[in-house]
């Protein structure tokens, strides 16, 4: 039977007794925040928005961004990596199941020597897909021409988020690579494998 989303008292400064919230917002203002699902502009958008505002509310608190997702849009996903980079406080990521595809670009956007795995995470790289192939062939060769564009991209960050030479990560994004907890620290995906 599910029990939606639980619900646990919280108490405001100044506020006489505590209140009831849903257990993300009380997180949320402890700086720990979740991807649970696919990187779509929705999700994208409302974790943006929370980097943003929790910078604007504290800018040197840390946050802690938990990943379990298996991938998701590309366009949303760089998006949420740049909003990543460009808040001032640092960003721990953690992935604790799967950070496949865009969910492993996120992992490594982490703040470097901050980005952990846990024991059983598992962690996947591929190249980007194109959903579009029922295009016209004018269409489909503009949309090659980007797709290539944005997989020059995310090589290029895994490049420098990883410490590993181009031709390796782009050789690795050939095909879809899973990783153990162990094998993506020794990729530099993650910094750290929790201690179970």
């Amino acid at each position: 039977m599910p029990i939606g989303v639980p619900r646990v008292p919280f108490q405001s400064m100044g506020e006489g007794h505590a209140g009831w919230i849903d257990i993300y917002n009380r997180l949320y203002r402890e700086r720990i925040f979740f991807l649970g699902q696919e990187v779509d502009s929705e999700i994208s958008n409302q974790l943006i928005a929370l980097l943003l505002y929790l910078t604007i509310e504290n800018d040197t608190e840390e946050m802690v961004f938990l990943i379990n997702s298996p991938g998701g849009w590309v366009i949303p996903g760089i998006a949420l990596y740049d909003a990543m980079q460009l808040v001032r406080p640092d960003v721990h990521t953690i992935c604790i199941g799967l950070a496949a595809s865009m969910g492993s670009f996120l992992l490594a956007g982490g703040t470097i020597t901050k980005r952990i795995a846990f024991p059983h995470a598992r962690v996947m790289i591929h190249q980007p897909a194109s959903y579009f192939f029922d295009s016209q062939a004018a269409e489909f060769i503009l949309e090659a021409e980007e797709l290539l564009n944005l997989r020059e991209s995310i090589t290029s960050v895994y490049v420098q988020r990883t410490g590993k030479p181009f031709w390796v990560v782009s050789e690795d994004m050939e095909r879809d690579v899973f990783m153990s907890a162990t094998e993506a620290q020794a990729h530099g995906i993650v910094d750290i494998v929790t201690v179970k």
